[in-house]
């Protein structure tokens, strides 16, 4: 499941596409107030955002302003009943990755947002040179991983996947989508690659690789790295 967040103040629209999404396997957090939207935004990671333009205490294009004023990447779907160009022109201007004219076709939605979603690269934070964790150290410039001061031996897909969860440390992140991203394989691919990598991580860097910390598996979900 992926989580989305929807900023929208339309009682009837945010039922309609809370239906919809949620059938097509989305995790979806509805709010009708932009200032309480763009609060959540900036404090929980989401793989997309739907946000609507005319919104309570803070409009959509401020929201979209200020979360990529923080340096929040999220991949943003604008909605709004108006269709003049120039506030087309403006909500891109100000960071939103796409948008869509109310009334719109429910399937249309569907398809802006799997293009967003495909763009990996853009729910990913941008990584410094090294990256420390409890007492891990990783210098990607120099592709070494250090665990209390001693260095690691780890395989070039180890570190990969390591490079991977730390650009999106906090979200829960699908077996499939590891498997697309992170070895190319074809989403529907049965195979246990994942969980043997994740294990190898967790006993490289781990102090108990029975009970991790940072290496997670959310139940029925996916897996998801923590600080």
């Amino acid at each position: 499941m992926t989580n989305l967040l929807l900023i929208e103040d339309e009682p009837g629209l945010t039922l309609t596409l809370t239906d919809l999404l949620t059938t097509e396997g989305y995790q979806l957090e509805t709010i009708a107030d932009g200032a309480a939207g763009f609060a959540l935004a900036c404090d929980k990671p989401f793989a997309a955002i739907i946000l609507d333009v005319n919104l309570p205490n803070m409009n959509g294009f401020d929201v979209c302003r200020e979360l990529r004023a923080r340096g929040i990447r999220t991949p943003i779907l604008m909605l709004t009943a108006r269709g003049q160009l120039v506030d087309k022109v403006l909500g891109l201007k100000l960071g939103a990755d796409d948008y869509l004219t109310k009334p719109f076709e429910p399937l249309e939605l569907l398809a802006r947002l799997e293009a967003l979603l495909r763009r990996a690269p853009a729910t990913a934070i941008e990584l410094p040179d090294t990256f420390r964790f409890g007492a891990i150290v990783i210098n990607f410039n120099a592709t070494e991983v250090r665990f209390h001061h001693q260095l690691v031996e780890i395989s070039a897909r180890e570190f990969e996947l390591l490079r991977y969860f730390v650009q999106r440390r906090g979200l829960t992140i699908p077996r499939r989508q590891l498997l697309r991203d992170v070895w190319g394989y074809d989403e529907e691919a049965l195979t246990r690659t994942v969980d043997v990598h994740l294990g190898a991580l967790r006993q490289k860097l781990e102090e108990d690789a029975k009970n991790p910390r940072h290496f997670l598996t959310v139940r029925g979900l996916g897996y998801k790295f923590v600080e």
